[in-house]
């Protein structure tokens, strides 16, 4: 705390009041699973809340804190401004004093827009484009012209200009220098419909010839079709003109009048190209991406080779080189190429330039190249990259608040992570991090352990203090901290071999692997050295394999555990057989649904400019179904009471007895598994943390019938003590005869591994070589690479 003197007292050394407002105070917190959690947070220090999954952490640091914080900062802007932002709803908590700004950088993909790179991400692009229009040769006009995203435009017509005495009129042509490719608009693909995909020629539209998701003849394109007078919808689509092909294929959007309402009628092509290929494949819905991979081929632009510029922008050159090959350059490398250009005129737009590179490689992203698409960063990079816009930041006494910003990091960068996170503390900012590695829990100046258990076994303050008090208390973190893994004595025998040869995906050098079978394979490296380029690139799609990547779990608060897993099938149908009535009677979201909340339980009040009210529904009391529909029992428990249990009691629950549901209790089996016997089955998807969420999707597609199994960093938001459970599991499936191969760099996990393929030595170009291929006593007893001394010094 500093010394300050008081205005009455020049020569006084009393602490100034405005210095005596050093702690962030929370008092009853309750927000999801809290327990009237209390806590006195420590400001410009970095504090790190520990606990096993679902303890409650996201929903003080989240939920609670940030979430207070940016609800105040928004009932600042206008009543206007207001009815254009998300309704943030004030949290379940008594008394929170002293919050500074929260800025949240989380583990959210970042967008699904395909036009978002790295480059338009960071503002990297931005400045490249400046830097071009000031020294690019030729100069072909001024940063837009290097931009993929904004079209060359040419106006022509007249201007009327006032001239004081009279009027003159001036006619002008007026080009807008933009860099898109007109050819593919900027996308850098130009893509082909295979016509077999969207329609069945031998039917009419009426008989339901079209077989693109969402587009039916009972509804409005039904009748905009028939009403457009371009084609009889009674005529088999085999026997069109050419123009009626034309029309229902290609023709731009038109308007037209339908029964006396105003319409827009569009050819299929350019309708399916705005509504679904405007976003990135990976984030579209499973059944729109199962059409667009069937009916879609994405072939590179012949005209811009894939950069997604003009002939003109790419023209325009320094030193030999264009935007573009600038773009394509692995970032650590083109830092070093902005270093050596000597350019006075541009100097400070170079030194921001340079710093912004440079944060790259510091934080372990030099790998990467600006014209990498946005939607294809792991939800470990894209914190990262967020991350990055923070660091050269000028703004003080905020709060940072990072959701396991370790994620997909080797142990030899979580060392410069952590420096990362020590920097902004020190600039005097206040910084929270929900984090499970002990290599971040040990730079903590306070720490805050949450638990004992997770979901409604969790949710209280077990310690608060600094991280030797956090090893000599009796708490699960505390007891686990400094867990050490052993190296297993004997490892299985391989049963067989997965063949690679010639892997050349991303930054892969032709790289030929067997990759053993009958066993648990580890493939490790540093974050950017190929894991994921040889794994998902070489094996997934593969005949028998079964991939669980890190994609999100996509849910509503209408979306809960039972719907997610397919529990709620089995349970419907055992309601309805016992009682003699219909499966969807017990589904809140269909007919057992209580009126007045349509099944939510809850009624949500829109009071425009102000927050929304969430209200309990007072006529089926937050149970979400009809009075007549909790009537009906099974085993002596009606719907509302089942989907009320944990997975443990369900699983009892319809173990034997009169309850007795064999196809649920296997599901529940799945979940109890994967460590989730705490969650209640009604709880909904959105209340759930990320490690929770990942579990969950792991008890989901252990259910597919494969004989490998691909798991992409299952640690991901496990606590020290859960990892143990996922090992066992992991044993079980291997035992159970399948072949498991894991991304990873828990050091917990690679040494319980009967076989390790360790990738490197570095990331981007200095990666994509095998370094090490054997047993994790031989990687450790050779120490020949960063995997092999982090792993030796784990289990020393």
């Amino acid at each position: 705390m500093t010394k300050a003197t008081t205005r009455k007292t020049p020569s006084s050394s009393a602490v100034h009041a405005a210095d005596s407002h050093d702690l962030i105070r929370v008092q009853g917190a309750r927000e999801n699973n809290l327990k009237d959690v209390s806590v006195e947070l420590p400001k410009r220090r970095l504090t790190v809340f520990t606990g096993v999954s679902g303890s409650g952490k996201s929903s003080l640091v989240f939920g609670t804190i940030a979430a207070e914080s940016q609800r105040m900062i928004n009932e600042t802007y206008s009543a206007f401004l207001q009815g254009f932002m998300p309704n943030l709803n004030r949290p379940e908590v008594d008394v929170l004093e002293g919050l500074t700004t929260a800025i949240i950088v989380d583990q959210e993909r970042m967008g699904a827009n395909p036009r978002s790179t790295v480059g338009t991400a960071t503002d990297a692009n931005a400045m490249l484009r400046i830097l071009f229009s000031r020294l690019g040769k030729p100069h072909v006009g001024p940063p837009t012209a290097y931009s993929f995203n904004v079209p060359k435009r040419t106006a022509t017509g007249s201007m009327v200009a006032d001239k004081g005495a009279g009027e003159k009129t001036v006619v002008r042509n007026a080009v807008y220098h933009g860099g898109m490719c007109p050819k593919c608009e900027g996308m850098g693909s130009v893509n082909d419909f295979d016509l077999t995909a969207l329609y069945d020629e031998n039917k009419s539209l009426n008989e339901g010839a079209l077989t693109i998701p969402g587009y039916s003849m009972d509804g409005w394109y039904g009748r905009i079709f028939r009403g457009s007078g371009y084609f009889n919808p009674d005529k088999p689509i085999k026997k069109y003109t050419k123009k009626e092909l034309h029309d229902l294929l290609h023709r731009e959007p038109t308007k037209i009048k339908v029964e006396g309402i105003n319409l827009t009628y569009s050819g299929i092509i350019p309708a399916i190209q705005k509504s679904f290929l405007s976003k990135d494949v990976e984030a579209m819905q499973p059944h729109i991406r199962a059409f667009v991979e069937r009916a879609v081929t994405f072939t590179t632009c012949p005209d811009c080779g894939g950069t997604r510029l003009s002939q003109e922008a790419l023209s325009s050159k320094i030193q030999g080189k264009n935007i573009a090959d600038l773009c394509q350059m692995q970032i650590s490398d083109l830092a070093d190429w902005i270093r050596k250009l000597d350019e006075p005129s541009v100097a400070p737009l170079l030194a921001g330039l340079q710093h912004l590179l440079d944060s790259f490689a510091e934080i372990g992203l030099g790998y990467l190249s600006l014209d990498r698409p946005a939607g294809t960063l792991s939800g470990g990079e894209a914190q990262r990259t967020k991350m990055i816009r923070h660091l050269g930041s000028s703004l003080t006494d905020v709060t940072y608040v990072f959701d396991e910003p370790t994620i997909g990091l080797h142990p030899h960068d979580i060392e410069r992570m952590n420096n990362l996170l020590l920097q902004l503390r020190d600039k005097g900012n206040t910084v929270l991090v929900v984090e499970h590695k002990p290599e971040t829990i040990a730079i903590a100046d306070h720490v805050v352990d949450l638990g004992p258990g997770a979901g409604s076994a969790g949710g209280t303050v077990c310690y608060e203090g600094d991280l030797a008090g956090l090893r000599k208390s009796d708490t699960t973190t505390g007891r686990h901290l400094d867990d050490r893994a052993k190296l297993k004595e004997s490892v299985r025998e391989s049963t067989g071999k997965l063949e690679v040869r010639g892997a050349s995906t991303n930054n892969l050098r032709k790289v030929n692997v067997d990759i053993p079978l009958g066993m648990l394979c580890v493939v490790t490296g540093v974050a950017g050295s190929g894991k994921s380029s040889l794994i998902h690139g070489s094996v997934a799609g593969r005949e028998g394999v079964v991939v669980i990547d890190q994609g999100a779990i996509r849910g509503s608060r209408r979306s809960n555990p039972a719907t997610y897993t397919g529990l709620l099938d089995p349970i419907r149908k055992a309601f309805a057989k016992a009682n003699g009535v219909k499966p969807a009677l017990f589904s809140s979201n269909s007919e057992g649904a209580c009126p007045t909340c349509n099944g939510a339980g809850i009624i949500y009040t829109d009071l425009g400019v102000m927050a929304t009210v969430e209200a309990t529904c007072e006529e089926c009391e937050g149970r979400r179904f009809q009075a007549s529909v909790l009537e009906y029992t099974f085993g002596g428990r009606n719907i509302a009471e089942v989907l009320a249990m944990s997975v443990g009691e369900a699983e009892e629950f319809f173990e034997d007895g009169d309850a007795r549901t064999p196809a649920a209790h296997k599901i529940l089996d799945r979940m109890a598994d994967v460590g989730l016997g705490y969650l209640t089955l009604g709880q909904p998807l959105t209340t759930l943390s990320g490690g929770e969420r990942q579990r969950l999707k792991l008890a989901t597609q252990m259910a597919e019938k494969g004989d490998v199994y691909i798991l992409d960093e299952p640690t991901t938001g496990l606590h020290l003590a859960d990892v143990e459970q996922l090992l066992g599991l992991l044993d079980r499936l291997v035992e159970s005869g399948k072949s498991v191969i894991v991304i990873e760099h828990h050091q917990a996990v690679m040494a319980h591994a009967d076989w390790i393929i360790d990738l490197g030595p570095g990331a981007g170009h200095d990666g994509g070589k095998i370094v090490f291929e054997g047993t994790p006593t031989d990687l450790v007893a050779k120490k020949s690479t960063l995997t092999a001394q982090h792993l030796a010094a784990y289990v020393a």
